[in-house]
Parts: C-alpha cells; structure tokens; sequence
C-alpha cells in the first residue's frame, strides 16, 4: 500500500469514528416527557447562561425566556435540545430560532404590555409565546398552512389571546393595523414597504433583512412621520421570507 493509500485509509476510518461517535451521543440522549420537570431547570440555564450572560437585561424579557417552555414548541425527538441555544428544525424547511436571537429581538422591539404586535412567521409559535407574556395583543402570520394549523392549535391551548392566521406576512395584516410593533422572523431581500405603512407613528419593527445565507443584518426600524430610521443590531441568519 503506498503512502498516499494509507493517509488516505487513516481520513476514512477517523471519519467513520466520529461520525459514529456522534451518532451514539445523540442516540444517548434520553426522549423526555413534556412534562418532565427537568425542563425547568433546563430552561432556567438555559437563560442564565445564554442569555443574560450575553447581555439581555430587561426583566420582562427574561421573565418571559423563563416562563414559555421552548420544548413544547418542538417535536417529540427534539424535546432533549430545546434548550440548547441553536435553531431546531420545526417542518417544512422552517426553524425555531435561537433563545439568544430570540430574547435579542424581543428586547430590541421595546415592547410594553398594552402594546399592539404584528408577528410575521408564526413558524412553531414560540415567539408568538414570548410576546404573549409582555402584552395582551399579539396578532401573528403564517405562510406555510401545517405550520399554521399547528402553531394555531398549540397557542389556543397554551396563550388563547394570540390571533394567528394563515396568509402572505409580506403585506402585513391590515385589518388589525396599526400596531405598535412588529417583529418579522423570516429574511425578505428589503423592508417592505406594507409593514411600514402598518406602524403606528413612533412605532418599532425589528427585521433580519438580506439574501439566503450569511449576509444578513438585523434592523431595527423607527417610523417617523413619513419617514423611517434604521439601526443595525448584528449580523444574523435567518431563512427567507417566502411572498408567494
């Protein structure tokens, strides 16, 4: 066998190690009951160290990461990761977003309890959630109708308040307009003008904007009057905002 043969032998085998390596430690890592009260401590590291560790300091989006219980907005198989700070994939392409960015955007929004929200990618309805413990009105938008269905059968259960529907969240959802704040949790390639035009005066939205990949930012966006202000947070990834 010469050299070259045998180097590559060694790539293949260390590659076989790990990937079985790998393997095994997700197959160790128990299927837990929603129920379980594991979570609870779970999520509470989950903020401390993730979360307020990184910056996040208002209390009502703390108390919120510490109160919604992430893992009841993923499947059965991905309740062990629910804590993790990383996306989860919920279905049709789409995922539930980081905790960090999670709590990142909702404190960016500067939201009040009394405030009117627009949600834009209802997604698992996780962050509808989070809202939902800040303000009494929250209105949210899903494209994808299993994502829909389900997201809306899991907030009538858990927050009834939440009006969710099913429809294109590039255009907003003018019949509840106007709404203090929107949050968009999908990447359009540009801010679109509809959702502008449905913030009230003084209003925030905070948008990931930019092409599928790793060149999007995270605004936040201010109307004034006719005009609107934008702020950059952080550089993100987010999957695109689908406007069928």
């Amino acid at each position: 066998m010469t050299a070259k043969n045998k180097k590559i032998l060694i790539i293949i085998i260390i590659s076989v190690v790990i990937i079985f390596g790998v393997a095994a430690w997700l197959m160790s890592r128990p299927l837990l009951d929603e129920n379980d009260e594991n979570f609870g401590l779970m999520r509470q590291q989950m903020v401390k160290e993730d979360i307020v560790s990184r910056g996040i300091n208002n209390t009502e989006v703390i108390e919120a990461m510490k109160t919604v219980p992430r893992h009841q907005f993923v499947s059965r198989e991905q309740m062990a990761s629910a804590y993790d700070d990383r996306p989860l994939p919920i279905g049709e392409g789409q995922t539930i977003s980081q905790p960090y960015i999670v709590a990142l955007m909702t404190e960016e929004l500067e939201l009040q309890p009394g405030h009117k929200v627009l949600e834009i990618g209802t997604g698992s309805g996780y962050q509808s959630a989070i809202l939902a413990e800040i303000t009494d009105e929250v209105y949210s938008v899903e494209i994808i109708s299993s994502l829909y269905e389900t997201a809306r059968e899991r907030l009538e259960q858990m927050y009834p308040g939440v009006k969710v529907s099913n429809h294109n969240g590039y255009y907003g959802w003018e019949e509840y307009a106007l709404y203090d704040r929107i949050i968009v949790t999908a990447a359009p390639d540009h801010i679109p003008r509809p959702l502008i035009d449905q913030l009230v005066d003084g209003g925030i939205m905070v948008i990931p904007v930019g092409p599928p990949g790793w060149n999007q930012v995270l605004w936040k966006v201010i109307k004034e009057g006719d005009d609107v202000r934008t702020e950059r947070i952080c550089d993100v990834v987010f999957v695109p905002l689908l406007n069928d």
